[in-house]
């Protein structure tokens, strides 16, 4: 069964591949704050307006020391299509053997009545530069979209 991590607590560390099948660690994409957004599935309406969320707020991110990376259970050739078609600047890393949602307790399993299919449920995760959390946002109904100004306030705040 999954695990619930705190905010306060020291993020589980992961080694994912990226859209183009390069392995990315937790510890290489801490290069400031990281904003780790999990997603249901690529191509998906919500995700799709989510990421494209994600990524025109991305400047304004980069500005705040921090960077995205969103993480679903989908394949990397999957992730690659979806990252081309939404021109999303910021990787799109696969956890194919759901390891990782079920590491950061957000699993959403039968997802879309697929039974024995887990998903990830919708998410996000302030990590700081120190690897610690310090905020996160799970959502129980995958068309619930995070609250963008919410995030970008808690980055302002860590700093």
């Amino acid at each position: 069964m999954g695990n619930n991590v705190e905010v306060g607590e020291k993020a589980p560390s992961f080694t994912l591949l990226d859209e183009n099948r390069n392995k990315k660690s937790l510890e290489e994409l801490l290069d400031g704050n990281l904003v780790v957004a999990f997603y249901p599935g690529a191509f998906t309406s919500v995700c799709t307006q989510e990421m494209c969320a994600l990524r025109d707020s991305l400047a304004r991110f980069n500005e705040m020391d921090a960077r995205v990376v969103g993480i679903s259970v989908n394949d990397p050739f999957s992730n690659k299509a979806f990252a081309e078609q939404n021109q999303l600047n910021f990787p799109l890393l696969s956890d194919y053997d759901r390891e990782v949602v079920r590491g950061y307790g957000v699993a959403l399993n039968d997802f879309a009545g697929m039974i024995g299919y887990t998903a990830s449920k919708r998410s996000v995760f302030i990590i700081d530069k120190e690897g610690k959390i310090r905020y996160k946002w799970i959502s129980e109904d995958p068309a619930v979209e995070p609250d963008y100004g919410e995030i970008e306030i808690k980055l302002r705040e860590i700093g």
